[in-house]
């Protein structure tokens, strides 16, 4: 990991306050839901991080995660960014660049699931909001940080995907597609701004994860409930977020001399995408 000593920043409200303080490394988490975004950033935090958590509605939720983060000694804010919006995301970038510190990590991990949809139920509108979501908000994102990244000489960009980037399915026209896109745009990525110094790492969750903000709205409240006694908690069977965590913290700390570009993440008694 690049040193986390190397600069501070502090927070209050959204808005930071350089002067006089040391400023630490930023992880900026694009979709920190209480999910895998969520509790990335809390792990984050602990290593030393200030944690910017983005996230597109739900004020409350957000202020709950980043208030949890600072009890726990960690440094965070949150900001609400709905990624689709135009200019939305570089102002966002610029804004923590100039007003909190250097982003040395990004975790985008804007999920683009619609659920099980036909192709006759998949609208052209859905269809394409899937694509900004899962790959050209990615694309923008990159656009901006990329070039910081690249005059700095370093930064780590952790990409959040899916089983669908690997393996189409009827009913995930829209979600396979995109997620499939995601792929190849951090292949194209890793190609060009490795040897500038920039990690990029395809991380595929390849399973459920026990997240209420994705999978239990998808469900809804019983469902969820049901499938956690059955196959969540004691039985290990759900795909546990702050787990997750842990490879992402392990992926930013990597030498560049054994880089991992992608990772497959699953519970031990899932079967993996490519044996089905």
């Amino acid at each position: 990991m690049t040193a986390a000593s190397t600069k501070r920043a502090a927070c209050h409200n959204g808005v930071s306050n350089r002067v006089g303080r040391e400023l630490k490394p930023v992880c900026l988490v694009i979709g920190a839901g209480a999910g895998i975004g969520g509790h990335v950033a809390k792990r984050f935090a602990k290593e030393g991080y200030h944690a910017c958590l983005c996230r597109r509605t739900d004020q409350a939720g957000l202020k709950i995660l980043v208030e949890a983060i600072q009890r726990e000694g960690g440094s965070a804010c949150g900001f609400l960014v709905n990624a689709v919006e135009p200019d939305s995301i570089e102002e966002r970038v610029a804004a923590i660049e100039s007003d909190i510190g250097p982003i040395e990590v990004v975790v985008y991990n804007l999920g683009a699931q619609i659920g099980d949809r036909s192709l006759a139920q998949t609208s052209y509108k859905a269809f394409e909001r899937c694509w900004r979501l899962a790959t050209f908000g990615l694309f923008r994102v990159a656009s901006v940080v990329c070039p910081l990244m690249e005059t700095r000489g370093n930064g780590t960009i952790l990409v959040t995907s899916a089983t669908a980037a690997m393996r189409g399915n009827g009913g995930q026209h829209a979600h396979a597609s995109a997620m499939a896109g995601r792929r190849m745009l951090c292949q194209s990525l890793n190609a060009e701004f490795a040897p500038k110094g920039i990690h990029v790492a395809h991380v595929l969750i390849d399973g459920s994860v026990d997240a209420p903000d994705t999978l239990g709205k998808m469900l809804g409240p019983e469902k969820f409930k049901e499938l956690r006694e059955m196959r969540g908690m004691e039985h290990d069977g759900l795909v546990l977020p702050e787990k997750v965590a842990e490879t992402y913290v392990h992926l930013a700390q990597q030498h560049r001399s054994a880089w991992t570009f992608e990772i497959d993440l699953r519970s031990f008694s899932d079967m993996p995408w490519w044996n089905h």
